[in-house]
């Protein structure tokens, strides 16, 4: 039986409506180089939503007339306007799982604020999926169970290591073990700054993966295991000095050039230009550098870096800098 089901509840999704809540969820950057599939780390750049339980116009179906969704930000008209729209996917799993059934029988007034660019690798998906769990706990009036929230979002997502910084804030190691997912958190240095080269240009990660090897040489797996040992516990003790060495990866950025060749040369330009490392923001587009944040001479550099190499490829696409974000998804007063 689901967290917190009662042995009846067949159409206690009625009493939902007229309930609203607001929730905010930060965009995400997963792999962070060496980090494959298992680490991420939450930045300022916060999805927002209100969402209200509606009463679905008489006559109408559950994915005619009772979805109503209206977007500003980033991804205006590209996102489905019915319920396998991300956020309703987890929502409605969310409600599912604290015991609400009948849900085919409510409407959703959604009103999203979304600054994360899509199909960039900036966990626009995630913040979505994390972002509809933590509504769900919300609307039924409970503390959000972490661990099944984090179980829910990555059978969703597929795997952890977006939803998880979503979820818990500050950079993540995570991983799916069977029916549960084990995920660490670390607090992120307080003077690291990401300069982000965003470009025009999507990439679908299931593309992204598929470029990928089923196999790959013993060396390349051992340097990145090393890099992520010895960056993710120099992180835990302080020191920034190790992230050239995480963000430097042999398992998937090597294949992924393949179809994204700019990748290579404005990852070499922001680390000559004195970012502490440089790497593939997630499955792309997006290329990421850190940088100390009191350091404005060295981002400056980096993002000049970024805007002559990518000028020079023929790449269009816009700067900016994000900050690392330490705290999750949480529920917000409504506006």
């Amino acid at each position: 039986m689901p967290v917190g089901a009662s042995a009846d509840t067949r159409g206690i999704g009625a009493s939902l409506i007229g309930r609203s809540v607001a929730v905010e969820a930060p965009a995400t950057i997963a792999n962070l180089g060496a980090g494959y599939d298992c680490l991420g780390l939450a930045v300022d750049l916060p999805l927002r939503v209100t969402v209200e339980a509606t009463e679905p116009p008489a006559g109408t179906t559950a994915d005619s007339a009772s979805i109503d969704l209206t977007v500003d930000g980033d991804c205006i008209g590209e996102l489905p306007e019915d319920r396998s729209n991300r956020f309703i996917v987890a929502l409605e799993a969310g409600l599912a799982e604290l015991g609400y059934q009948g849900l085919d029988r409510v409407g959703w007034r959604v009103r999203m604020s979304n600054p994360i660019p899509l199909a960039r690798g900036l966990g626009s998906s995630a913040a979505a999926t994390v972002a509809g769990l933590v509504a769900a706990w919300g609307l039924a009036a409970r503390p959000v169970d972490q661990a099944a929230a984090l179980v829910l979002a990555t059978r969703i997502e597929g795997h952890p290591d977006n939803v998880a910084p979503a979820l818990l804030g500050g950079l993540v190691a995570s991983i799916a073990l069977g029916g549960r997912v084990e995920a660490v958190r670390i607090e992120p240095p307080r003077d690291l700054l990401v300069v982000a080269w965003i470009p025009e240009r999507k990439l679908a990660t299931s593309e992204m993966r598929r470029v990928l090897p089923d196999s790959v040489p013993r060396a390349d797996a051992v340097a990145n295991l090393a890099r992520v040992a010895v960056g993710v516990a120099g992180l835990a003790a302080g020191r920034t000095d190790v992230l050239g060495l995480l963000a430097e990866d042999r398992l998937h950025e090597p294949y992924r050039a393949s179809v994204y060749p700019e990748l290579p040369r404005l990852v070499a330009a922001a680390r000559e230009a004195g970012a502490l490392g440089a790497f593939l923001a997630g499955a792309g587009s997006t290329v990421a550098a850190f940088v100390v944040a009191t350091d404005e001479s060295a981002a400056d550099r980096v993002g000049a870096a970024f805007r002559s190499t990518a000028a020079s490829l023929g790449q269009p696409g816009r700067l900016q800098a994000i900050k690392p974000k330490a705290t999750g998804a949480r529920l917000v007063p409504s506006r």
